[in-house]
């Protein structure tokens, strides 16, 4: 699929912002920022981590009031600062993370909060007609009935847009929306996009992924350092100028050089934990082996298992040829092992806590950081602050690592987050790396970053497991591949003998059967 042309510009506006600026202290997050969103269009903006992308759509959604500027949602001003306004302006949002109560049914789900609760069971057969109907136009086919907690990521997401769009938006704001999704997914929702905007909804779809970026844009803006940097039809702009204009220089591209594996430092025989079955795997020195798979497949109990969260239930984990029988994350560390988790924000970093804290926090207890139990804060502070700027962790303010350090983590962006951990993790030379979704939600520059450091990670002798659902950078990075589906492990190919074709296909069930 290829992006069609812009709406004619009589199309009418369904979106003007002009002049929206945000500071938040020192922080000047969105600066003077104006757009222009048309019925029927598809406006896609870009930028890194940081730029002013989440700030922006938080403005429009009304959990933010701007320092300046003004809104025009079809041409009447906005009541900022109010969701309810926003909404009730025809304003839909649909967030990364999609957020919906497992144990209600997807019907429930929609209508809750459309109505008071004293109506909720009233007129739901003609309820579940309009959305049965309104599912079937766009190609959304999910079961009203069914329990949101039994159903896919994809199909969740569906259920959010229907959510959406069954209160009336006319302006739909999508935030990495193919990020939950698998490759067979994801043309099929690129036509349920086409044919929204077909139906004059005005969308804005915020993505890091260029190749999807031009494949189903119509315009592109793209933010750096909160201000608009570029803006123009997604047909007329070659994919390494948005590239350069994101990170405001030439990115390099990443080359993997061929090494040669060594000895297994990593190894599971027929481990069953959980949704795990029988999962026989090994990873050498030199060596990155990736996990593909649909999320909720076991990835996140094997990420745990072989990182010490928990035990097998039956077979045996070994590491450097010998059997582990003390199986914990504080004897993983020991043990030399580094985890890049897949949430950053809930298991990766503790939000409240500073950025020394964080980057100590599993190594306090090392003679280098503690003495009699008392922590040597100089020492850390220096080793800190050294490795975060050697790792290009933006927002250090000050010369003084005291000070600078003393800042919550929570206050960085995603992309600086994910340095903080790479730069706890891999400054002291692992042996093991287990990285999982370790790019998930960055920037292309971020991206970049990570994988420079994982390549160097595993030339320097480490042996890495790489479990994520972007096949293309699974296939760039890994030296073999395996496939995880319903807790059943594919043996792991070499990269170059397959394809993201054949991945997508296994990932939904077909042909595993045959390779397990």
């Amino acid at each position: 699929m290829t992006a069609n042309p812009s709406p004619p510009s009589e199309a009418p506006l369904a979106l003007k912002v002009v002049g929206i600026t945000k500071r938040f202290g020192a922080l000047l997050a969105n600066d003077q920022i104006d757009l222009e969103l048309r019925a029927g269009e598809i406006l896609a903006i870009l930028g890194e981590n940081g730029a002013g992308k989440t700030t922006l759509m938080n403005i429009l959604f009304g959990h933010y009031v701007p320092d300046q500027g003004q809104v025009w949602v079809l041409g009447r001003p906005l009541k900022l600062g109010s969701p309810a306004a926003a909404l009730a302006a025809g304003i839909g949002m649909v967030h990364q993370h999609v957020v919906l109560a497992d144990n209600l049914s997807v019907l429930d789900n929609i209508l809750l909060g459309t109505q008071p609760l004293w109506h909720l069971w009233s007129r739901r057969r003609e309820r579940r007609r309009r959305i049965q109907k309104l599912a079937e136009e766009l190609g959304l086919a999910v079961d009203p009935d069914a329990l949101v907690g039994s159903l896919t990521l994809g199909e969740r997401q569906r259920v959010e847009i229907l959510k959406v769009l069954y209160r009336g938006a006319r302006i739909l704001i999508l935030d990495e929306p193919t990020a939950v999704l698998t490759p067979p997914e994801i043309e099929p929702f690129f036509h349920t996009l086409r044919q929204m905007a077909g139906r004059g909804l005005g969308i804005l779809l915020i993505s890091h992924k260029l190749q999807e970026v031009m494949r189903i844009s119509d315009r592109v803006m793209v933010l750096r350092s909160g201000r608009v940097v570029m803006t123009g039809k997604t047909a007329e702009i070659h994919p390494a100028a948005l590239a350069e204009a994101m990170v405001g220089q030439r990115l390099a591209a990443v080359v993997k050089a061929p090494l040669s594996p060594g000895e297994t430092v990593l190894e599971l025989q027929q481990v069953s934990c959980g949704v795990l079955e029988r999962v026989s795997l090994t990873v050498r020195r030199h060596e990155i082996v990736g996990i593909a798979g649909v999320a909720g497949n076991g990835q996140s109990v094997l990420a745990d298992l072989v990182c010490g969260v928990i035990r097998p239930q039956q077979g045996h984990l070994h590491l450097y040829g010998r059997v582990l029988r003390l199986i914990s994350p504080a004897e993983m560390v020991r043990q030399g092992m580094a985890r890049i988790p897949e949430d950053r924000h809930k298991t990766g970093l503790i939000g409240s806590l500073s950025l020394w804290e964080n980057w100590v926090i599993e190594r306090y207890r090392d003679p280098e950081f503690s003495r009699w139990g008392i922590l040597r804060h100089r020492q850390i502070y220096q080793q800190a602050y050294t490795w975060l700027q050697t790792y290009d962790v933006r927002g250090l303010q000050g010369e003084d690592p005291r000070r600078a350090l003393q800042m919550p983590v929570q206050l960085l962006s995603g992309g600086n987050m994910q340095k903080v951990i790479l730069s706890r993790e891999l400054c002291r030379d692992p042996q093991v790396i287990v990285a999982h979704q370790p790019t998930r939600g960055l920037d292309l520059g971020a991206v970049a970053y990570v994988h420079t450091q994982l390549l160097a990670a595993a030339r320097a002798g480490a042996g890495i497991l790489l479990i994520s659902e972007d096949l293309d950078e699974l296939l760039s990075l890994a030296d073999r591949v395996a496939v995880l589906y319903r807790g059943r492990l594919s043996p792991a190919a070499p990269t170059h003998t397959t394809t993201v074709t054949a991945l997508g296909l296994r990932m939904t069930g077909q042909e595993v059967a045959d390779a397990c």
